[in-house]
């Protein structure tokens, strides 16, 4: 029986080695397990090997890591939010609810939220350490300037997604901060108030917000995030990796099983990182969203609110504005820097933009999550809060001639009731 069994599946192995299309193989570089090109003209396991059997530079070592990382925890905020959907319910009434649900009732699911939480941040700070490892290695210059944008376009989907899940929660730290957040929006001249009505879909965060940031952090944003990251693959593949013109043919360093145990290394110690991290600081809830009465501070749960903070506290508006021309001036390099030269002693303006940039990243994160956050209470103006205020409940009357009346304390219960 057993070798019927063994010969049964080697009959099966066999027939799909000979028949199974080598695009399949496609599949595999949705993970980062594959990084050659995939020959289709012969059997699937022969371009399997011929694929594993591709050399990266001999350059690329653990720096290189950070852009898998940054891959890797997006997947983890992809599994983790999909099953976090499963519970949520996006609407004024049921968000805090659903939210209380999950971290207290549903299985597992105070650390499928701290481990989504977690990740958020985390991938922000790899983004960071991935765009300054490019930056100072010179990675981004000619014929590697679209993939440098395309990476920039990446961060910016993730800035996306972390301002609109922050609000998910329903919660009052969430939805002052985003009240903050687009009060600031809204001062911007020229275009601030149509930004901030559009994100808004209503003059202050309200029930309209919640759907429109949950449509656009599970709906939109994803789509647009795969196809930025099958777009950055391709262009990766197609110039390869920086320093790939200087290896020889023959020489550098094999995918497999170098590079492929590298990435097996890394993913199973974000897995336990960002576990552990749920499991010893998970994110506290606040008290339920209410337009009413804000908080006495709030408490950051993302990376960018604590430099966003620390910013605002130290230098004002100003501080955002500085930070988004310096932002810029960082992004706009490869527009200006067309000299072939790639060391960094040779890039002097390029060295001072990348240190004042992630240094100032670095110490805004430590600074702004010490400082913490104060609420303006006048973020939501009096009038409108005024406006969605509930009117009170009429005191009932009765009709005592009709003799259909009831004495006071019986109308009352029927009232509450």
């Amino acid at each position: 029986m057993r070798e019927r069994i063994a010969a049964w599946l080697g009959n099966v192995g066999k027939g799909a080695k000979q028949n199974a299309d080598p695009g399949l193989l496609g599949a595999l570089r949705v993970f980062g397990l594959l990084y050659g090109r995939i020959d289709r003209t012969v059997p699937i396991d022969q371009s399997l090997r011929q694929s594993w059997s591709r050399r990266l530079p001999a350059n690329v070592d653990w720096k290189h890591a950070f852009g898998g990382i940054a891959y890797f925890l997006f997947m983890i905020l992809v599994v983790s939010g999909v099953l976090l959907t499963f519970y949520y319910r996006p609407s004024v009434d049921e968000a805090y609810p659903s939210i209380q649900f999950i971290v207290s009732e549903a299985p597992f699911g105070w650390l499928l939220r701290d481990m989504h939480v977690w990740a958020a941040s985390l991938i922000v700070v790899a983004l960071a350490a991935h765009m300054a490892r490019i930056l100072f290695a010179g990675a981004y210059k000619s014929p590697r300037v679209t993939s440098w944008f395309v990476g920039l376009a990446l961060f910016a989907v993730v800035v996306v997604f972390g301002v609109t899940g922050y609000l998910l929660p329903w919660d009052q730290w969430a939805y002052w901060a985003t009240a903050e957040f687009t009060s600031g929006i809204e001062q911007i001249p020229l275009i601030g108030g149509m930004v901030a009505m559009f994100m808004r879909g209503d003059r202050i965060v309200s029930s309209a917000t919640l759907s429109r940031f949950f449509a656009l952090h599970v709906i939109v944003l994803p789509w647009l995030a795969f196809g930025l990251i099958s777009l950055h693959f391709v262009i990766i593949r197609g110039h390869g990796i920086a320093g790939s013109e200087q290896t020889p043919d023959g020489e550098g360093t094999p995918f497999y099983p170098n590079h492929l145990m590298r990435i097996i290394v890394v993913s199973v110690f974000l897995i336990a990182v960002v576990g552990t991290l749920a499991a010893l600081f998970p994110r506290p809830v606040g008290d339920p969203a209410t337009p009413f009465n804000a908080p006495d501070e709030l408490v950051s749960t993302w990376v960018l609110v604590d430099v966003t903070v620390a910013l605002l506290h130290f230098l004002g508006s100003a501080g955002i504005v500085v930070a988004l021309l310096l932002v810029i001036a960082v992004a706009l390099v490869p527009l200006f820097d067309r000299k072939p030269q790639t060391d960094l002693r040779s890039r002097p303006v390029v060295a001072i933009l990348g240190v004042v940039l992630f240094a100032g990243f670095i110490l805004a994160w430590v600074v702004g999550h010490q400082v913490g956050a104060t609420v303006d209470a006048g973020t939501i103006p009096q009038e409108l809060l005024d406006e969605r205020a509930v009117p009170p409940m009429p005191a009932p009357t009765f009709d005592v001639e009709a003799g259909g009346g009831a004495s006071g304390e019986e109308a009352t219960e029927e009232v509450v009731e």
